[in-house]
Protein backbone atom coordinates (compact mmCIF):
# COMPACT_ATOMS: atom_id res chain seq x y z
CA UNK A 1 0.00 0.00 0.00
CA UNK A 2 2.83 2.42 0.86
CA UNK A 3 4.42 1.71 -2.53
CA UNK A 4 1.11 2.29 -4.32
CA UNK A 5 0.51 5.67 -2.70
CA UNK A 6 4.08 6.67 -3.56
CA UNK A 7 3.65 5.69 -7.20
CA UNK A 8 0.29 7.41 -7.58
CA UNK A 9 1.35 10.49 -5.61
CA UNK A 10 4.56 11.00 -7.57
CA UNK A 11 2.72 10.36 -10.84
CA UNK A 12 0.28 13.13 -9.86
CA UNK A 13 3.21 15.44 -9.06
CA UNK A 14 4.79 14.67 -12.43
CA UNK A 15 1.55 15.40 -14.29
CA UNK A 16 0.76 18.59 -12.39
CA UNK A 17 4.34 19.84 -12.65
CA UNK A 18 4.43 19.26 -16.41
CA UNK A 19 0.90 20.68 -16.70
CA UNK A 20 1.92 23.89 -14.93
CA UNK A 21 4.88 24.18 -17.27
CA UNK A 22 2.62 23.77 -20.33
CA UNK A 23 -0.22 25.89 -18.95
CA UNK A 24 2.14 28.64 -17.80
CA UNK A 25 3.71 28.91 -21.24
CA UNK A 26 0.28 28.88 -22.92
CA UNK A 27 -1.10 31.51 -20.53
CA UNK A 28 1.70 33.94 -21.34
CA UNK A 29 0.56 33.80 -24.98
CA UNK A 30 -3.22 33.56 -24.52
CA UNK A 31 -5.87 34.68 -22.04
CA UNK A 32 -5.99 32.97 -18.66
CA UNK A 33 -9.70 32.12 -18.84
CA UNK A 34 -9.71 30.72 -22.36
CA UNK A 35 -6.70 28.52 -21.56
CA UNK A 36 -8.50 27.22 -18.46
CA UNK A 37 -11.75 26.61 -20.37
CA UNK A 38 -10.12 24.72 -23.24
CA UNK A 39 -7.93 22.64 -20.92
CA UNK A 40 -10.99 21.72 -18.82
CA UNK A 41 -12.95 20.70 -21.94
CA UNK A 42 -10.08 18.40 -22.92
CA UNK A 43 -10.20 17.00 -19.40
CA UNK A 44 -13.93 16.23 -19.34
CA UNK A 45 -13.70 14.45 -22.71
CA UNK A 46 -10.83 12.30 -21.44
CA UNK A 47 -12.50 11.53 -18.11
CA UNK A 48 -15.89 10.63 -19.59
CA UNK A 49 -14.21 8.46 -22.23
CA UNK A 50 -12.14 6.68 -19.56
CA UNK A 51 -15.22 6.12 -17.38
CA UNK A 52 -17.06 4.50 -20.32
CA UNK A 53 -14.01 2.55 -21.47
CA UNK A 54 -13.42 1.03 -18.04
CA UNK A 55 -17.19 0.63 -17.47
CA UNK A 56 -17.00 2.51 -14.19
CA UNK A 57 -20.31 2.47 -12.35
CA UNK A 58 -22.12 5.78 -12.13
CA UNK A 59 -21.77 6.93 -8.49
CA UNK A 60 -24.58 8.34 -6.32
CA UNK A 61 -25.56 11.99 -6.64
CA UNK A 62 -23.69 12.91 -3.45
CA UNK A 63 -20.40 11.83 -5.04
CA UNK A 64 -21.12 14.03 -8.05
CA UNK A 65 -21.81 16.90 -5.66
CA UNK A 66 -18.53 16.31 -3.81
CA UNK A 67 -16.81 16.23 -7.19
CA UNK A 68 -18.50 19.48 -8.24
CA UNK A 69 -17.48 21.18 -4.98
CA UNK A 70 -13.91 19.94 -5.44
CA UNK A 71 -13.97 21.14 -9.04
CA UNK A 72 -15.04 24.65 -8.08
CA UNK A 73 -12.31 24.87 -5.43
CA UNK A 74 -9.68 23.48 -7.78
CA UNK A 75 -10.96 25.68 -10.61
CA UNK A 76 -10.50 28.81 -8.55
CA UNK A 77 -7.01 27.58 -7.68
CA UNK A 78 -6.24 26.93 -11.36
CA UNK A 79 -7.38 30.39 -12.45
CA UNK A 80 -5.38 32.01 -9.66
CA UNK A 81 -2.31 29.95 -10.56
CA UNK A 82 -2.47 30.68 -14.29
CA UNK A 83 -3.08 34.37 -13.62
CA UNK A 84 -0.17 34.47 -11.18
CA UNK A 85 2.13 32.68 -13.64
CA UNK A 86 1.24 35.21 -16.32
CA UNK A 87 2.16 38.11 -14.01
CA UNK A 88 4.82 36.95 -11.57
CA UNK A 89 7.95 34.83 -11.62
CA UNK A 90 7.63 31.11 -10.98
CA UNK A 91 10.03 31.49 -8.06
CA UNK A 92 7.37 33.38 -6.14
CA UNK A 93 4.29 31.55 -7.38
CA UNK A 94 5.42 27.90 -7.23
CA UNK A 95 6.68 27.49 -3.63
CA UNK A 96 3.86 29.46 -2.01
CA UNK A 97 1.19 27.58 -3.97
CA UNK A 98 2.78 24.17 -3.41
CA UNK A 99 3.40 24.60 0.33
CA UNK A 100 -0.10 25.89 1.10
CA UNK A 101 -1.74 23.24 -1.11
CA UNK A 102 0.05 20.66 1.06
CA UNK A 103 -0.54 22.34 4.45
CA UNK A 104 -4.34 22.54 4.04
CA UNK A 105 -5.00 18.79 3.48
CA UNK A 106 -2.14 17.83 5.81
CA UNK A 107 -3.79 19.75 8.66
CA UNK A 108 -7.15 18.20 7.84
CA UNK A 109 -5.60 14.74 7.71
CA UNK A 110 -3.86 15.14 11.07
CA UNK A 111 -7.11 16.34 12.68
CA UNK A 112 -9.21 13.51 11.23
CA UNK A 113 -6.71 10.63 11.11
CA UNK A 114 -4.12 11.51 13.75
CA UNK A 115 -0.39 12.09 13.38
CA UNK A 116 1.59 10.11 10.79
CA UNK A 117 4.81 8.34 11.81
CA UNK A 118 7.90 10.29 12.88
CA UNK A 119 9.72 9.35 9.67
CA UNK A 120 6.79 10.58 7.57
CA UNK A 121 6.64 13.88 9.50
CA UNK A 122 10.38 14.27 8.89
CA UNK A 123 9.71 13.56 5.22
CA UNK A 124 7.09 16.32 5.18
CA UNK A 125 9.74 18.74 6.46
CA UNK A 126 12.24 17.67 3.79
CA UNK A 127 9.52 18.04 1.14
CA UNK A 128 8.75 21.63 2.18
CA UNK A 129 12.44 22.54 2.29
CA UNK A 130 13.09 20.88 -1.06
CA UNK A 131 10.23 22.61 -2.86
CA UNK A 132 11.24 25.97 -1.44
CA UNK A 133 14.91 25.59 -2.40
CA UNK A 134 14.04 24.45 -5.91
CA UNK A 135 11.54 27.21 -6.61
CA UNK A 136 12.68 30.27 -4.63
CA UNK A 137 14.16 33.21 -6.47
CA UNK A 138 17.85 33.70 -5.70
CA UNK A 139 17.66 37.45 -5.12
CA UNK A 140 14.26 37.64 -3.46
CA UNK A 141 14.81 37.59 0.31
CA UNK A 142 11.81 39.87 0.69
CA UNK A 143 8.50 39.10 -0.98
CA UNK A 144 5.84 41.79 -1.32
CA UNK A 145 2.57 40.74 0.28
CA UNK A 146 0.68 41.90 -2.80
CA UNK A 147 2.46 39.25 -4.84
CA UNK A 148 1.35 36.52 -2.44
CA UNK A 149 -2.41 36.97 -2.88
CA UNK A 150 -2.86 34.89 -6.02
CA UNK A 151 -0.41 32.10 -5.04
CA UNK A 152 -2.11 31.84 -1.62
CA UNK A 153 -5.53 31.66 -3.29
CA UNK A 154 -4.23 29.01 -5.70
CA UNK A 155 -2.77 26.94 -2.86
CA UNK A 156 -5.99 27.21 -0.84
CA UNK A 157 -8.06 26.16 -3.85
CA UNK A 158 -5.86 23.15 -4.59
CA UNK A 159 -5.78 22.15 -0.92
CA UNK A 160 -9.57 22.25 -0.68
CA UNK A 161 -9.80 20.24 -3.90
CA UNK A 162 -7.69 17.51 -2.31
CA UNK A 163 -9.92 17.42 0.78
CA UNK A 164 -13.24 17.52 -1.07
CA UNK A 165 -12.44 14.92 -3.74
CA UNK A 166 -11.38 12.56 -0.95
CA UNK A 167 -14.94 12.70 0.44
CA UNK A 168 -16.23 10.66 -2.50
CA UNK A 169 -17.46 7.40 -0.99
CA UNK A 170 -17.70 5.20 -4.07
CA UNK A 171 -14.72 3.41 -5.57
CA UNK A 172 -15.09 5.37 -8.80
CA UNK A 173 -12.46 7.87 -9.88
CA UNK A 174 -13.46 9.15 -13.31
CA UNK A 175 -17.14 10.06 -12.83
CA UNK A 176 -16.58 12.24 -9.72
CA UNK A 177 -13.90 14.11 -11.68
CA UNK A 178 -16.36 14.48 -14.55
CA UNK A 179 -18.64 16.11 -11.98
CA UNK A 180 -15.79 18.47 -11.11
CA UNK A 181 -15.42 19.54 -14.74
CA UNK A 182 -19.19 19.91 -15.12
CA UNK A 183 -19.04 22.53 -12.38
CA UNK A 184 -15.94 24.39 -13.54
CA UNK A 185 -16.53 24.66 -17.29
CA UNK A 186 -19.87 26.59 -17.14
CA UNK A 187 -18.46 28.76 -14.34
CA UNK A 188 -15.37 29.62 -16.37
CA UNK A 189 -17.47 30.34 -19.48
CA UNK A 190 -19.75 32.70 -17.53
CA UNK A 191 -16.77 34.57 -16.08
CA UNK A 192 -15.06 34.74 -19.49
CA UNK A 193 -18.26 36.06 -21.09
CA UNK A 194 -18.65 38.67 -18.37
CA UNK A 195 -15.06 39.80 -18.80
CA UNK A 196 -15.29 39.50 -22.60
CA UNK A 197 -12.28 37.19 -22.74
CA UNK A 198 -13.64 34.53 -25.07
CA UNK A 199 -11.23 34.98 -27.97
CA UNK A 200 -9.93 31.60 -29.12
CA UNK A 201 -6.10 31.57 -29.30
CA UNK A 202 -4.22 30.87 -32.52
CA UNK A 203 -4.16 27.27 -33.70
CA UNK A 204 -0.45 26.97 -32.98
CA UNK A 205 -1.14 27.34 -29.24
CA UNK A 206 -3.96 24.77 -29.11
CA UNK A 207 -1.69 21.70 -28.83
CA UNK A 208 0.05 23.25 -25.81
CA UNK A 209 -3.29 24.05 -24.17
CA UNK A 210 -4.54 20.53 -24.92
CA UNK A 211 -1.38 19.09 -23.38
CA UNK A 212 -1.98 21.19 -20.25
CA UNK A 213 -5.51 19.77 -20.09
CA UNK A 214 -4.30 16.18 -20.47
CA UNK A 215 -1.65 16.60 -17.78
CA UNK A 216 -3.96 18.39 -15.33
CA UNK A 217 -6.49 15.60 -15.78
CA UNK A 218 -3.82 12.97 -15.24
CA UNK A 219 -2.73 14.72 -12.05
CA UNK A 220 -6.31 14.72 -10.75
CA UNK A 221 -6.77 11.02 -11.49
CA UNK A 222 -3.48 9.97 -9.91
CA UNK A 223 -4.11 12.11 -6.83
CA UNK A 224 -7.58 10.57 -6.40
CA UNK A 225 -6.01 7.11 -6.65
CA UNK A 226 -3.28 8.05 -4.15
CA UNK A 227 -5.83 9.40 -1.65
CA UNK A 228 -7.92 6.23 -1.97
CA UNK A 229 -4.84 4.03 -1.49
CA UNK A 230 -3.59 5.60 1.75
CA UNK A 231 -3.67 8.65 3.97
CA UNK A 232 -4.81 11.85 2.28
CA UNK A 233 -2.13 13.99 3.93
CA UNK A 234 0.65 11.71 2.64
CA UNK A 235 -0.85 11.81 -0.86
CA UNK A 236 -1.04 15.61 -0.64
CA UNK A 237 2.59 16.00 0.43
CA UNK A 238 3.82 13.72 -2.36
CA UNK A 239 1.83 15.58 -5.01
CA UNK A 240 2.93 18.97 -3.64
CA UNK A 241 6.41 18.25 -4.99
CA UNK A 242 5.22 19.17 -8.49
CA UNK A 243 7.32 22.39 -8.71
CA UNK A 244 10.40 20.16 -8.85
CA UNK A 245 9.08 18.75 -12.13
CA UNK A 246 8.35 22.21 -13.49
CA UNK A 247 11.87 23.43 -12.72
CA UNK A 248 13.50 20.26 -14.10
CA UNK A 249 11.49 20.62 -17.34
CA UNK A 250 12.69 24.21 -17.65
CA UNK A 251 16.24 22.91 -17.17
CA UNK A 252 15.83 20.19 -19.80
CA UNK A 253 13.65 21.92 -22.40
CA UNK A 254 14.47 25.59 -21.96
CA UNK A 255 18.12 25.00 -21.01
CA UNK A 256 17.73 26.96 -17.78
CA UNK A 257 20.65 26.25 -15.46
CA UNK A 258 19.93 24.82 -12.03
CA UNK A 259 21.71 26.58 -9.18
CA UNK A 260 23.44 24.68 -6.38
CA UNK A 261 20.58 25.33 -3.97
CA UNK A 262 18.15 23.86 -6.50
CA UNK A 263 20.18 20.66 -6.73
CA UNK A 264 20.14 20.54 -2.92
CA UNK A 265 16.37 20.95 -3.13
CA UNK A 266 16.10 18.06 -5.60
CA UNK A 267 18.11 15.89 -3.18
CA UNK A 268 15.86 16.99 -0.28
CA UNK A 269 12.77 15.98 -2.28
CA UNK A 270 14.30 12.56 -2.99
CA UNK A 271 15.02 12.10 0.74
CA UNK A 272 11.43 13.16 1.48
CA UNK A 273 10.04 10.47 -0.82
CA UNK A 274 12.09 7.79 0.92
CA UNK A 275 11.05 8.95 4.40
CA UNK A 276 7.37 9.33 3.55
CA UNK A 277 7.06 5.93 1.89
Amino acid sequence: MELSIAIFGLAAAACWGAGDFSGGVATKRSGVLIVAILSQIVGIILLASAALLFTESIPPTTDFLWGAAAGLAGGIGLLALYHALSMEKMGIVAPVTAVLSAIVPMTFGIVTEGLPTISQLTGFLFAFIGVWLISREENSPKIELEKLKLPLLAGLGFGLFMILIDQVESNGVFWPLVGARMATIPTFILVASYKKQTKIPGIKFLPLIALAGVLDTGGNVFYALAAKTGRMDIAAILTSMYPAITVLLAWILLKERLKNRQWIGVFAVMVAVVLIT
